[in-house]
């Protein structure tokens, strides 16, 4: 379970509602209606992230869907503890209607799964029918949250950030390399996509794990 039900009063869950406010307040300027989530590498909990941003949105009254957008290692069916046998790459293909795909996990929040795993998921997410799909979204949805790979193991998350309002990329404390982050943050520039936050993952503070968001200028200046 996700820590803003496990544990809704702790430092963590209080941390992503901060950076739920921060999305919201940020896009009064420019709607942020389509967001990545990725991470520079694996393991630095950019899933945790998305999933626990989705419910905190979910939360505020927000009509939000979930989707993961990672058609190599899908988690988030394993997260959520729904089936992945139908899911996003079969509704692309259009095998499968997104009404039968998607799972509603409470009144305000909808999980899309990977579904299976195709041959050439980069193809599938940068073609038509996915930027259809995130326009069709938008019509029912106030947040449509992408989980994606990592953006130094293939080009998956360049690709969906040029079709999102914003990209947050999550940082785990201690672990990621200052080199990474640059590295990462450059081939997300290189597609122009629009970087709107990092967030620093796994920070020890009373035996809470908690969240820091940082604007992303503040992280390069």
């Amino acid at each position: 379970m996700f820590i803003v039900e496990k544990e809704p009063k702790s430092i963590a869950a209080e941390s992503y509602r901060t950076l739920r406010s921060n999305i919201q307040y940020s896009s009064f300027d420019k709607e942020y209606k389509v967001i990545v989530v990725t991470s520079s590498e694996q393991g630095e909990g950019k899933t945790t992230t998305a999933g626990n941003l989705a419910l905190c949105m979910a939360q505020g009254d927000k009509k939000v869907i979930l989707i993961d957008c990672d058609l190599r290692k899908p988690s988030l069916h394993k997260e959520f503890r729904i089936s992945n046998l139908v899911g996003l790459s079969d509704v692309i293909v259009g095998k499968a209607d997104l009404t039968k795909a998607a799972h509603k996990y409470n009144k305000n929040l909808v999980v899309l799964p990977s579904g299976k795993i195709p041959p050439n998921p980069s193809e599938m997410l940068s073609s038509k029918t996915m930027g259809k799909l995130l326009e069709t979204l938008k019509e029912s949805f106030d947040y449509i949250i992408l989980d994606t790979p990592p953006v130094q193991a293939v080009t998956d998350s360049q690709i969906l950030s040029t079709k999102a309002d914003g990209t947050i990329l999550v940082v785990r404390s201690e672990k990621t390399k200052k080199d990474s982050v640059e590295n990462a943050l450059n081939l997300l520039k290189k597609v122009n996509a629009n970087i709107i936050g990092t967030v620093l993952n796994g920070v020890e503070a009373s035996r809470n794990k908690y969240y820091y968001y940082y604007e992303e200028n503040s992280l390069t200046s």
